[in-house]
């Protein structure tokens, strides 16, 4: 635990859903997902953005193990790192009820439920 009693797998949650909640950082996790490990250079190549920001990414993706780097002589290579995603589809996986088996009523399928029985399970 952390001085504030926040325990450790909280924190690995917390850095890993705020990793994958930036489009660029989501983007990067393709790339390397379809191309395989990449320099940090071609990545960079394919973004509007500096290095140093792209960096910054990167090194958030790093810390929530997402990707991991490997030094090639003056080149940084970046790989993707799944098995943290494991830990997103865990997390998930109590309300997967509400989006399995929806249909024509998208999001409020099963929540539309819930919501007209009210606390307890019985109608509000």
């Amino acid at each position: 635990m952390t001085a504030i009693d926040v325990p450790e797998d909280r924190l690995r949650e917390d850095r890993l859903f705020s990793a994958l909640a930036n489009p660029t950082r989501r983007e990067v996790l393709r790339l390397l997902r379809v191309k395989g490990p990449q320099p940090v250079q071609r990545l960079a190549d394919h973004f509007d953005m500096r290095r140093p920001s792209l960096s910054e990414h990167l090194k958030v993706l790093r810390e929530a193990g997402l990707v991991s780097e490997r030094r090639k002589g003056r080149e940084r290579h970046y790989r993707l790192e799944a098995g943290p995603l494991s830990e997103v589809q865990h997390w998930l996986s109590p309300y997967e009820r509400f989006w399995r088996g929806m249909g024509d009523l998208g999001d409020l399928g099963d929540l539309r439920g819930l919501l007209d029985r009210g606390p307890g399970g019985t109608g509000a």
